[in-house]
């Protein structure tokens, strides 16, 4: 590597310790740990501050998710005893909303934030000219290492008539204005479910297209009850269903698809959501100039510390995979930074041992560690122990009885292999095993710790109750009881 880089002039001296490209999550952190560590960092973005996080993924979807789980609320009021809670709402106004919380939270991520803790931010289009050099806005800038965060795009997939239709993609259904009568969501991850849901509940007639099974990634008993719930909104879920083609005739639009059977249906439309992946920007940096390996999952190549063919340049975040989670880009930003600036020192490799996801649906989706299929295909042995939100207090107090928590454990040990959570909070209560898992605590730590009442996280102390039920010494049981025997005469 340090021959490939002889063949680039190296400056004597350099005007800056880091440049990142990217100001998203990853990008954003790394700027922040370079700064905090007192080094001289750039940061270059060529659209808006916040990444795809801030601006069209995590905080819009939530904010519509916010909205939409109210109409739900107020549909089902009977269930809290309240005879009737008629709801008024204009969907321009709920989008103007979404559009609210953004501006709302954009100052955390703002240029101006980022210049008092002592980033200095250019907005442009960076180009990496060399190892050394970074070229932005016809400026050259040397520096002694480069951190690529250039983040992710929604994929638009290739079905004959897409572009003679009125379609979106996850980062531009937010321009919304009027509500599409008939929605049809090309896509079964936690993107196209969150989005599906949340759209039938704003009284759209959705329909969600999957070419397999809805949330691939999750075991099938988490599937179903978030089937279950989407159909209970409204939504029409088709499932091992393919997209054949769009058409526009005068009678409106369709997007045409063949069913398992090999029927085929037409599915009339007002606006086609495309929520069928992201894929890594990787194009117009330079890359291919300086031949930079991009993987077949199209994200760069980097080894355990994030560094890509030239040791000086590192990629974190959705553009360097293997997870597009906006708190795996961030954690993925502080290992880049790091090793970027001390790694002829000390280096890291990044810890992807405890990633935990939450899927914003209702019920929530929340997983941390091995499900039971990873488990099987590694061939690693585990046992389950399961938790049915029925009987949780302060679900029945709520009205959110449902779900469950799953947890798999080393055979004969409370050590956790992974954990799935599928209720109202799941998100939340997921934090706790992350802890635990993080620093080896088990199940019995758990159980141990107390949980106030009535409170959702009692559930966690409640499933390590029973696998410390199923645990119990017999023998040791035995001669208890008979010890209260004789204590009895």
């Amino acid at each position: 590597m340090k021959g490939l880089r002889s063949s680039w002039p190296k400056p004597r001296r350099f005007d800056r310790n880091l440049v990142v490209i990217g100001a998203g999550a990853a990008g954003l952190t790394a700027s922040y740990i370079a700064s905090a560590a007192r080094a001289k960092v750039t940061l270059i973005e060529g659209h808006k501050m916040g990444g795809d996080c801030l601006n069209y993924g995590c905080v819009p979807s939530k904010a519509l998710i916010r909205s939409a789980t109210f109409l739900r609320q107020a549909r089902r009021c009977k269930d809290l005893g309240i005879a009737r809670a008629p709801v008024e709402y204009d969907f321009r106004e709920i989008m103007a909303r979404v559009h609210h919380v953004i501006k709302t939270i954009e100052p955390h991520d703002s240029v101006e934030r980022y210049n008092r803790l002592g980033v200095e931010v250019i907005h442009g289009m960076a180009h990496i000219t060399s190892p050394w050099t970074v070229e932005v806005n016809g400026r050259t800038l040397t520096t002694r290492a480069i951190v690529i965060a250039t983040g992710s795009r929604p994929v638009v997939p290739p079905i004959p008539g897409l572009e003679q239709v009125r379609y979106y993609t996850s980062d531009t259904i937010w321009s919304l204005t009027e509500r599409p009568k008939r929605l049809v969501v090309l896509g079964g991850g936690p993107v196209g479910c969150e989005l599906a849901q949340a759209f039938a509940l704003l009284d759209c007639q959705v329909t969600q297209v999957e070419r397999t099974g809805l949330m691939g990634r999750e075991d099938p008993d988490a599937v179903a009850l978030v089937e279950a719930a989407l159909r209970a909104d409204g939504v029409r879920v088709l499932t091992q269903t393919h997209a054949i083609r769009c058409q526009s005739e005068a009678g409106g639009q369709q997007l045409i698809v063949r069913h398992q059977d090999g029927t085929e249906e037409a599915l009339p439309f007002d606006a086609l959501l495309c929520a069928a992946g992201r894929v890594a920007r990787t194009e117009g940096f330079g890359l291919e100039e300086m031949g930079i390996p991009i993987s077949t999952n199209g994200v760069i190549e980097t080894d355990a510390w994030l560094q890509t063919l030239y040791p000086n340049i590192y990629a974190c975040g959705d553009v360097a995979g293997p997870y597009q989670f906006t708190h795996v880009a961030a954690h993925q930003g502080w290992y880049a930074a790091v090793n970027a600036l001390f790694g002829s020192v000390k280096r890291f490799k990044v810890d992807y041992s405890i990633i935990p996801w939450t899927t914003f649906t209702h019920p929530e989706v929340a997983r941390a560690g091995l499900s039971e299929a990873e488990a099987n295909t590694r061939g690693v042995r585990f046992e389950v122990t399961r938790y049915s939100l029925e009987d949780l207090d302060r679900a029945i107090t709520d009205e959110a009885a449902h779900g469950f928590i799953k947890v798999l454990t080393v055979p004969g040990k409370d050590q956790i292999l992974g954990v799935a959570i599928v209720g109202a909070r799941a998100g939340d209560l997921l934090a706790e095993f992350v802890l635990a898992m993080k620093h080896g605590l088990g199940l019995n730590k758990i159980l141990g710790t107390i949980h106030s009442y009535p409170t959702w996280p009692e559930a966690n102390k409640y499933v390590a109750g029973e696998w410390r039920r199923a645990h119990m010494p017999s023998r040791l049981l035995g001669w208890v009881e008979k010890y209260h025997a004789w204590r009895r005469g």
